[in-house]
């Protein structure tokens, strides 16, 4: 096996998961340089960890890159060569299963488990896997939505990263029509490589998944596919402001709006106005840790 170095990172929670989301908006990432965050134990729940796994030796320009992750002074980077062994394993090592709701996802080494809706998700995948609150927030907020009694025929994941809501979404509304967009390009791939792993059709027909490459909404199929049921956006709070206007253009009245990424507090309000402003009102939130899931409604007569 091909050497492997590890860098690693130490910082309380808040910052390993901002440098996450950090992490997920950087379009010219070098592939190679892999990533995930984790807790670093047990009984030291706020103490975290990002660890990242390069093929060859690191240099300044990988250090500079993992540290620009991280608003203001970047905690130490340290460097170490690993011994010749399967990196991917490595990196799924201290990512635990989560259950969300009916869902349960876990990392390929994990078996699955009778009753639940079972997703395999790479851990080194570093956002999307269900680890993060926001992702395991949208899960269950997903699962109320269909308890509520609410139908969807045409879903939109923005920003789907592993495409994991998008399966979530295809699993509790069959035979629905799902879209998942991402802005960045190693998602497509990412996405199929998941879809494979998890036995979810792609392709364009109903109880199907497609997936294409677009910041926001600015692809043809996304418009022509529309109006939707259900738009998914699990990204960031400025760039769901940005997108109120033309999510209300691509849902139908009385359609609803699952948003995260968002902290509670003065992000949550400021995205609440902008949604307000385009015609949305608020249905359920939850909170997840730090951070903001809401379910928003369309209004009907606006």
């Amino acid at each position: 096996m091909p050497t492997t170095y590890k860098l690693t990172a130490y910082a309380p929670k808040p910052l390993i998961q901002a440098a996450l989301l950090t992490h997920d908006e950087v379009e010219d990432w070098d592939p190679d340089l892999v990533i995930a965050g984790r807790e670093v134990s047990e009984d030291r729940l706020g103490d975290w960890v990002l660890e990242a796994w390069y093929p060859r030796r690191p240099g300044a320009a990988q250090k500079r890159a993992l540290a620009g992750l991280f608003e203001g002074d970047a905690p130490a980077i340290q460097v170490e060569k690993l011994a010749e062994e399967d990196w991917l394993a490595l990196s799924q090592q201290g990512a635990k299963p989560i259950r969300a709701g009916p869902f349960y996802v876990h990392t390929p080494d994990y078996p699955a488990i009778e009753g639940a809706i079972n997703f395999a998700i790479p851990a080194a995948q570093a956002f999307g896997t269900g680890q993060h609150a926001t992702t395991a927030g949208c899960l269950e907020m997903l699962a109320a939505m269909k308890a509520s009694g609410m139908r969807a025929r045409a879903i939109a994941d923005i920003g789907t990263g592993t495409g994991l809501l998008a399966f979530a979404a295809l699993s509790l509304w069959p035979p629905a029509r799902v879209t998942a967009s991402d802005i960045d390009a190693v998602c497509a791939e990412v996405v199929a490589d998941n879809a494979a792993m998890n036995d979810v059709a792609l392709g364009a027909r109903a109880d199907e998944l497609t997936m294409v490459v677009a910041p926001g909404l600015e692809d043809p199929l996304l418009t022509v596919r529309g109006p939707y049921d259900l738009l998914i956006a699990n990204i960031l709070a400025a760039p769901l402001i940005e997108l109120a206007e033309d999510f209300a253009a691509a849902t139908a009245p009385g359609a609803s709006l699952l948003l995260a990424g968002l902290l509670h507090g003065e992000q949550e309000a400021q995205v609440r106005r902008a949604y307000r402003r385009a015609g949305f009102r608020l249905a359920a939130r939850l909170e997840r840790g730090d951070w903001a899931i809401l379910w928003l409604r369309r209004r009907r007569r606006w």
